[in-house]
């Protein structure tokens, strides 16, 4: 037996419980094949899925996509809560050594899966035909099929890719022309950049919830990393530090008594033209036309591909 099957079938065992669940056995409803197709093909969840159908083995199919063991379980794992029912059994032990097979709703969600593709695929061919062969506006129109309730979202390309540890730092670049100076820092775990097929010059959205964005006032401007000066995993020096411009701002508190439960919401200019949202603390005064500074978190920062 080879040392990636003696994985799985340790990985079998170890998950032959959680199988048992009542979520882990049924059928595929609509809303499960929604929620488990929700989310772009380009992630590779749904080819892993095909690779265990055609070989039987998990760590042949991460072999297939070409991403670690670890993250072919991830993939499933994540399709998995998705679609609310098991999509792959374990089988331990054995002549063979342990394997894996798709259920019956794994099955329907590849033959769904397919389907979708196909049709996505004859709309934006469709509309790039009408669009007079032009490609520009075949990538928006696949940004605008995301749902999310992250306000703030930005088409990007990715600029460079780092290893920190046991985590991935990938800087962004805004693709607009304006903001081509513009970049955006996100921290995931080596296997989202596996499954994502993350590499220089791939279009991207980056996106963050309003709530993570920090907005500083006055002229004071912590400190700041960027390619080239980045530091170590551990520093204190923010990398996502804009300078931006107020447009309109919302205030949560009305008396200093509401101060420590609310916050302001100010939604801002950064210096190439894209809107981000944040929140200042409470009573800040801000008004339209202020200067200030806007910090992201890079752990706040979400990666999303589109394919293309």
């Amino acid at each position: 037996m080879s040392d990636s099957d003696q994985i799985e079938e340790q990985h079998g065992q170890a998950c032959a419980e959680h199988e048992e669940a009542p979520a882990a056995t049924g059928s595929l409803t609509t809303r499960s094949l929604s929620q488990a197709l929700g989310y772009d093909m380009a992630d590779r969840r749904i080819a892993i899925l095909r690779g265990i159908a055609q070989s039987g083995s998990i760590s042949q199919a991460a072999r297939d996509v070409g991403v670690s063991y670890k993250a072919a379980w991830q993939a499933i794992d994540t399709l998995t809560n998705l679609a609310g029912v098991a999509l792959v059994e374990r089988s331990v032990g054995g002549a063979g050594g342990g394997g894996a097979q798709i259920t019956a709703a794994g099955e329907a969600l590849l033959r769904t899966a397919e389907t979708m593709e196909r049709v996505r695929a004859e709309v934006l061919q469709r509309l790039q035909a009408e669009n007079g062969g032009g490609a520009a506006a075949v990538p928006v129109a696949a940004n605008l099929g995301l749902l999310t309730s992250m306000r703030n979202q930005w088409a990007c390309t990715v600029l460079k890719v780092e290893s920190l540890g046991g985590q991935i730092r990938v800087w962004l670049r805004a693709a607009a022309d304006a903001g081509a100076d513009w970049t955006i820092a996100a921290r995931i775990t080596p296997e989202s950049y596996e499954l994502l097929g993350l590499s220089p010059g791939a279009p991207v959205l980056a996106l963050c919830k309003a709530t993570a964005v920090k907005v500083w006032l006055g002229q004071e401007r912590p400190g700041r990393e960027g390619p080239g000066r980045e530091g170590s995993a551990g520093s204190s020096h923010s990398v996502n530090l804009w300078p931006a411009t107020v447009q309109r701002a919302t205030y949560g508190a009305v008396s200093v008594a509401e101060e420590s439960t609310a916050s302001d919401e100010a939604i801002c200019r950064l210096n190439w033209g894209a809107q981000i949202v944040g929140f200042a603390p409470a009573m800040s005064g801000l008004v339209a036309d202020d200067h200030v500074w806007l910090e992201v978190p890079e752990s706040a920062v979400v990666v999303a591909v589109a394919s293309a």
